[in-house]
């Protein structure tokens, strides 16, 4: 008689664990009451403010000093004029609850199907470039160039394998720090997994060093002016203000990463069983060291070396315009079209295998592109059901009566709830920082503290936050949630005790 064996439980991949996320959310828009603060905007073309009520009716004011200090907006007037504050700013105290519309069980789930179609619509952008992306990478594969290349790097590597994750990860943190590298970090996963896998590592490694690089630059950010600065501007202080602190906080943070991912990284090289996924090691390998690896290693000619230095120039001209010219995943995307056209000139393939190759190389990473446009539909969902403002709300008052660690503590742990809900640095910025900001002032602490425990807070929460990058991340290598999960909860713990330390240093100096 045949005995009923129990199907061993396999986690869900990142397409499920979204719509869960996507479910819940959509549950708690039942529960949660609708509401909104009035929100000030600065038109420069006429040089005035447009209010907005909560219920969406809209005035026109001034476009002077004396507005935002009617409407108590402590942030100079030269901050909206230049742009550095460009999207609406909540108003303190306008905090008003509304109606909800009446949902039929027949709208909810219209509802809920529309969120992920609305999500991949709106970030199109990011899903182009992803989509080129891909492309790229699967001419330059069938080119036989990173196979050549990877075998040219891991022979000067030998031995010295550990130094890749300790530069990969501290540049990565730096471009977080400084200008915001977050998305674009995408870019780097079919070029430096297998660079890893190659040394002698896992994949998780590659994940670690690249997705913690971003993580802790963009937490411990120090002059991003898509986090800290317009967090500053918003809650009227200066962005240098407290940046002592913040450096700290950058250079521990990477330190504690680096020997974190390290210490994993070299306990699977001298001993693979030792991987969180060594399951998967024969499938991975073979993926990413190419199913032809029994073939012979072509030779790392001038024309491959060719194309992997144009391949890289375009990840230089990409970081400089983020950096330098404010371009956004349009102006990206253009670039690395750019570099299709020219490696089908150079490739050497013919035009019919160049399209081809181009073609299978975008529908590997056609999951990621899901993956991203499903994660925005939370966020759709969120912003319909008008439950962010009240939750800033209740935070908010809660709060209010604190003092000292106790305060900086508490806006710590607000901050990661909000950037779970809210995974937009900016835009979480603007929404609360003329509420949060204020507070500082009523216990007594250094408002610097509070864009603090924001950045620090919505940096920790996006290691596993499924509304950010993670999911995507992960759908690259096809790593599962729950591997990630093990391995980063020790690392979050200590950064987290990290934080909290640093914020109430920060009280007392």
């Amino acid at each position: 008689m045949d005995v009923l064996k129990k199907k061993k439980f396999s986690f869900p991949t990142a397409y499920t664990v979204i719509l869960i996320v996507l479910l819940l959310v959509m549950v708690l828009t039942f529960f949660i009451p609708a509401g909104k603060y009035a929100s000030l905007s600065y038109d420069m073309a006429k040089e005035e403010f447009i209010v907005t009520q909560p219920d969406g009716k809209t005035s026109v004011e001034p476009g002077n000093q004396a507005t935002l200090d009617k409407y108590n907006i402590n942030t100079n007037l030269d901050k909206f004029k230049d742009g550095s504050v460009y999207k609406p700013v909540g108003i303190p105290g306008s905090y008003e609850e509304l109606e909800r519309e009446k949902r039929t069980a027949f709208g909810t789930l219209t509802e809920f199907l529309k969120a992920p179609i609305q999500g991949l619509a709106e970030s199109i952008d990011i899903v182009t470039f992803v989509l080129i992306l891909g492309g790229i990478i699967g001419v330059i594969n069938k080119t036989g160039a990173f196979a050549a290349g990877m075998n040219a790097l891991s022979k000067k590597l030998k031995g010295k394998e550990k130094w890749l994750i300790i530069l990969t990860l501290t540049l990565i943190s730096i471009g977080g720090t400084t200008f915001g590298l977050a998305e674009e970090t995408i870019a780097f996963y079919p070029i430096l997994v297998p660079i890893f896998i190659a040394a002698g590592y896992d994949a998780l490694v590659a994940i670690a060093t690249i997705y913690l690089g971003s993580c802790i630059g963009t937490l411990a950010s120090t002059i991003n002016p898509f986090s800290i600065v317009i967090a500053s501007n918003t809650a009227g202080i200066n962005f240098t203000d407290g940046i002592g602190l913040r450096i700290v906080m950058l250079v521990l943070g990477t330190l504690l990463c680096i020997w974190y991912t390290v210490r994993y990284a070299e306990k699977v090289r001298k001993n693979p069983e030792e991987s969180l996924i060594y399951d998967q090691k024969e499938e991975l390998e073979h993926k990413f060291l190419m199913a032809n690896a029994d073939e012979e290693i072509p030779t790392f000619d001038f024309r491959k070396k060719l194309m992997l230095i144009i391949f890289a120039l375009g990840f230089v001209v990409m970081v400089y315009g983020v950096k330098e010219l404010n371009w956004m995943f349009v102006e990206i995307s253009c670039v690395f079209l750019l570099i299709t056209f020219i490696l089908a000139m150079i490739s050497g393939l013919k035009e019919k295998d160049f399209v081809g190759e181009f073609v299978t190389g975008a529908s590997d990473l056609l999951g990621v592109a899901l993956v991203i446009g499903l994660a925005r539909g939370v966020t759709i969902i969120m912003e319909n059901g008008m439950i962010s403002d009240t939750l800033m709300y209740w935070l908010s008052n809660g709060v209010s009566n604190m003092s000292g660690p106790i305060f900086t503590t508490f806006m710590f742990f607000i901050y990661i709830l909000l950037g779970f809900f809210i995974p937009s640095s900016s835009g979480l910025a603007v929404l609360s920082m003329p509420i949060m900001a204020p507070l500082a002032d009523v216990v007594n602490v250094d408002r610097a503290l509070v864009i603090d425990a924001y950045n620090w807070g919505q940096g920790i929460i996006s290691f596993i936050a499924p509304t950010g990058l993670i999911l995507a991340s992960l759908a690259m290598v096809d790593i599962t949630f729950d591997k990630w999960l093990k391995f980063i909860m020790k690392l979050m713990i200590m950064i987290i005790i990290l934080s909290i330390v640093l914020l109430a240093i920060g009280v007392y100096i």
